[in-house]
């Protein structure tokens, strides 16, 4: 699955500053840090969230994701796809959060979104 998840990019035009795998157990502050630790690296242009699975709460990112952006002034473009666990949810909180963000339901539809913001 990761294989797929890095190579998407590169079939969409683009390539991968860094790949980050929040894994299953994640809390709204490894959100946080993992949106400090792109945010700091300067080959990143955009910042690409994927969460597909039942165990990840996708409303835990989602307001990890929300934190991230208030608490670092996030000026990246931000492309984010949630599909699993509470992900109804999750997406009413990002659409209500007022972030400049892109939300997209298939995985191959936000990776060429992420690509073009960079291209």
């Amino acid at each position: 699955k990761q294989w797929y998840q890095r190579r998407v990019p590169i079939t969409a035009g683009g390539s991968p500053a860094n790949f980050l795998d929040v894994g299953g157990s994640v809390q709204e502050s490894q959100v946080e840090k993992a949106f400090n630790l792109l945010t700091r690296d300067p080959a990143v242009k955009a910042i690409f969230v994927n969460i597909f699975g039942g165990i990840v709460d996708c409303k835990v990112i989602a307001t990890g994701i929300i934190n991230a952006c208030n608490k670092t002034g996030l000026e990246l473009p931000l492309v984010v796809r949630l599909k699993g666990s509470n992900m109804e949810a999750a997406r009413k909180l990002l659409g209500e959060s007022g972030l400049d963000m892109k939300a997209y339901d298939e995985f191959d539809d936000a990776a060429g979104a992420v690509v073009k913001f960079v291209n």
